[in-house]
């Protein structure tokens, strides 16, 4: 096999700083919601055994905590037995209380 040619490199002669003082911070936190976990949860509230007609829980939403007694559910909401509907693609997280 014949010689291969030299790579040239270009020596470096000064330090090199790659931005290490720089902080970069959102001020928004986002959450990573899972409509699979959350819908996995209410079902787990309604077939408990202690369930017979409500269930007190509460409901974390992206900007709120409240506690509701649920009572019912559809495919995109919550039934409270005030009356309440609460849309499930808005709840963070839901336990019972």
């Amino acid at each position: 096999m014949d010689k291969l040619p030299s790579v040239f490199a270009n020596p470096i002669n000064k330090k090199i700083n790659n931005v290490q003082e720089t902080f970069y911070s959102r001020d928004t936190r986002e959450v990573d919601v899972n409509p699979a976990n959350i819908n996995s949860k209410i079902n787990a509230i309604f077939s408990a055994k202690d369930h017979v007609y409500k269930s007190k829980v509460r409901i974390t939403f992206k900007d709120k905590i409240v506690e509701e007694v649920i009572v019912g559910k559809t495919n995109l909401n919550l039934l409270t037995l005030d009356g309440k509907l609460i849309r499930i693609t808005e709840i963070i997280d839901i336990e019972k209380i």
